[in-house]
């Protein structure tokens, strides 16, 4: 990458959270990500974008060596770049990048300055809401249109709950924590501070679990007497599904963050940190510990543990336990090693089947 012409960012005053994209120039945003730049400080950024979708005006962003490659066609003004990532075609006289340490953190970091923050409901209770008289609220709480805090229920300092929440009975929320619009939190549901919860997302409905009735005539539905407790920090996905536990919780650890449309059955143990991405299915009692990754669409059968900072190929199925630290792919779920071996073997076996015919070895063989 060509370095003439590189140079710390002045200190600039940056524009503050919330200010209108034209009021950025290359030198203000190079400064609040504290980057290097390589390049003009003034000229105009007024959105930012993906450099295949870049104008002039674009701040974009280059993680990574594939990404620099499509600099040089690109018609982006700036670009956020990580340090020792070659850009081919970069004229600091004309275009500027900002040299980070790491891209995506830097980007996250812009991103928090200028992203908008969310509407919330006005400060109080809205007429149109319904808060039962021996439900507790603390200072700061926010009740939209239409929601509904049940029985002895208790909101901490500073909640939000959006229109058409519907809060259960004896449900505990902390401080700092943003429910959004027609989510529901069943009876007896405990939420630590700071968690966020997207629209429509339920905590605390019944588990799935049924036996088969004593004469055999149909189906006997097995109550589930037990909650959810949902960590600080935890943030769950629009439509997400998190089911109470038979006895005792279902529990999600502090930190975890949890796509939209994932179902978590009862008696789950969800470690701290773990990330699962959108469409899992994570049958009863699982446990999977602190920092575990899944990707989407992944199904994990009943009683099976993950191990700590395990990973999970998108839409695997896991049959088996995962010992801490593995990554595992595959239906079923193996050793990512192994089900790439397996792959390429199958990818091998027109040509065998060919070579075995040739030399008159087909019997039982499928011609198809």
């Amino acid at each position: 990458m060509e370095r003439r012409a590189v140079t710390q960012a002045p200190a600039t005053t940056t524009p503050s959270a919330g200010a209108p994209a034209d009021a950025w120039s290359s030198g203000e945003a190079a400064a609040l990500v504290g980057a290097e730049l390589s390049g003009p400080a003034d000229l105009p950024l007024t959105r930012l974008d993906t450099l295949d979708r870049a104008d002039r005006a674009t701040l974009a962003f280059i993680r990574d060596e594939k990404h620099a490659q499509k600099w040089a066609s690109s018609e982006a003004g700036a670009a956020i770049v990580t340090r020792g990532v070659e850009v081919p075609g970069h004229d600091p006289d004309r275009r500027a990048l900002l040299i980070v340490d790491d891209a995506d953190h830097a980007l996250i970091r812009l991103l928090e300055r200028i992203a908008p923050a969310h509407v919330g409901p006005p400060p109080g209770v809205h007429p149109q809401a319904t808060v039962d008289p021996t439900a507790t609220l603390g200072e700061a709480v926010r009740v939209g249109a239409g929601a509904r805090v049940g029985p002895g229920t208790t909101i901490g300092e500073g909640t939000v709950l959006h229109a058409n929440c519907v809060i259960g009975a004896r449900v505990t929320i902390g401080r700092a924590c943003d429910v959004r619009a027609g989510v529901v939190i069943e009876d007896r549901c405990v939420l630590g501070d700071a968690v966020v919860i997207h629209p429509n997302a339920v905590i605390g409905a019944d588990g799935f679990g049924y036996r088969p009735a004593p004469d055999g005539r149909g189906l006997v539905k097995i109550p589930h007497a037990g909650h959810v407790e949902i960590g600080d920090a935890v943030e769950i996905g629009a439509g997400a599904m998190i089911d109470r536990g038979k006895f005792g919780a279902t529990i999600i650890g502090a930190g975890a963050k949890i796509d939209n449309l994932v179902q978590i059955a009862h008696n789950c143990r969800i470690g701290r940190s773990c990330v699962i991405c959108g469409a899992c299915g994570i049958a009863g009692s699982v446990t999977i510990g602190d920092g575990a990754v899944l990707g989407g669409g992944v199904g994990v059968r009943d009683n099976v543990t993950i191990g700590a900072g395990a990973q999970v190929g998108a839409r695997s199925g896991v049959m088996d336990d995962i010992p801490a630290g593995e990554v595992w792919v595959g239906y079923p779920a193996r050793p990512a090693k192994e089900t790439m071996r397996i792959v390429a073997a199958t990818g091998r076996l027109p040509k065998i089947l060919k070579r075995l015919r040739g030399l008159g070895v087909d019997e039982g063989l499928d011609r198809d």
